[in-house]
C-alpha cells in the first residue's frame, strides 16, 4: 500500500497535466516538474521521466489531433516545391504547412536539447531548482502577457522559439509548450494547429533529450516513468475531443496563472 499510493498519485497528476497539455499545447512538463520537485523527487530523476513519458504521449496526441481534424499533417514529399526540385533525390519538404513547422521545430531541438542536458548533468541541484522556478514563473507571465496578442507569421520567430524551447525542455523537463504554442499563435499559426504541432515537435525534442541522457549514463526510475506515462496516455483521447469546443483564452489564463504560482512556490521551497 505504501508503494501503490505514491504511484497512483503520479498517475492522477500526469493525467490532469497531460489533459491540459494536449488541449492547450502547454502545461505537462511545466506543471509536473515543479510539482514533483515540491513532492521531494530529485530533478535529475524527474526530467528523464517526464521526457520519456512525453516522447510517447506527444506523438499519440498529434495522431489523435490529426484524426479528429484539428490539424492536417501530411509528411509526403512536396515534389512541386522549388527546393525539392533543385535538390532532386536529396530534396525533402513535407506537403502541409503544419508538417513543415513541426519539422523546423524538431530540427531546432538538436541544438537546444543536447546543450541543455549537458548543463543539467553538470550543475548543482540547487541551481537547477532555481532555474526551473525562474523559468516556470517566466513562462507563466509570458502566457498571460501574450494571450491577447494578434498573430503575425514569421519563420525567424519559429526557429528562435524552437531552439529556446528545446533548451528549456532538455534542462528542466518543462517550458517547451508555453513558448512554442504561444509563439506559433503570435507568428500567425492557427490556434488548434499550434496545439497539435507542439505535441508532435515536443515528442521529437524529448527523443533528443532522452538519447543524450542515455549516452551520458543517466539512470532512469522506471516506476516513476511508467506511472507518468500511464496517466498521461489515458488523458489524450479525452483532451483531443474537447479541442474543437475549447475556449483557449480562458484555459490559457488558468494555465498561465497556475504556472506562475507553481514557479514561485518552487523558488520558495529552494529558499526555505
Amino acid at each position: 500500500m505504501d508503494t501503490v499510493l505514491p504511484v497512483l498519485i503520479l498517475v492522477v497528476i500526469a493525467f490532469a497535466s497531460e489533459f491540459v497539455d494536449s488541449s492547450l499545447g502547454m502545461g505537462y512538463g511545466t506543471t509536473l516538474t515543479p510539482l514533483l520537485i515540491i513532492m521531494g523527487y530529485n530533478p535529475l530523476i524527474v526530467v528523464p521521466a517526464i521526457l520519456t513519458s512525453e516522447l510517447i504521449t506527444g506523438g499519440f496526441a498529434a495522431f489523435m489531433h490529426h484524426r479528429a481534424g484539428n490539424v492536417q499533417f501530411d509528411f509526403r514529399n512536396d515534389v512541386n516545391h522549388i527546393l525539392v526540385k533543385k535538390m532532386r533525390l536529396l530534396g525533402y519538404i513535407p506537403r502541409s504547412n503544419a508538417s513543415k513547422i513541426a519539422l523546423v521545430l524538431a530540427a531546432c531541438s538538436l541544438a537546444g536539447a543536447v546543450i541543455a542536458v549537458f548543463l543539467a548533468i553538470n550543475i548543482p541541484k540547487t541551481y537547477l531548482k532555481v532555474f526551473i522556478g525562474v523559468m516556470v514563473s517566466s513562462m507563466g507571465v509570458l502566457i498571460l502577457l501574450k494571450r491577447n496578442s494578434k498573430p503575425h507569421f514569421s519563420w525567424k520567430k519559429i526557429v528562435g522559439l524552437g531552439i529556446l524551447a528545446a533548451f528549456n525542455k532538455g534542462l528542466s523537463g518543462g517550458g517547451y509548450g508555453p513558448l512554442v504554442t504561444s509563439g506559433q499563435i503570435l507568428s500567425g499559426v492557427d490556434t488548434k494547429n499550434s496545439v497539435a504541432i507542439t505535441s508532435l515537435a515536443e515528442s521529437f525534442t524529448c527523443a533528443v533529450g532522452i538519447t543524450t541522457f542515455l549516452l551520458l549514463g543517466t539512470e532512469f526510475d522506471w516506476t516513476i516513468t511508467l506511472a507518468l506515462l500511464a496517466g498521461a496516455a489515458a488523458s489524450v483521447p479525452f483532451s483531443t475531443r474537447v479541442v474543437k469546443k475549447l475556449k483557449v483564452k480562458n484555459f490559457t489564463l488558468i494555465v498561465g496563472t497556475a504556472t506562475v504560482i507553481l514557479g514561485l512556490f518552487t523558488l520558495y521551497k529552494v529558499v526555505f
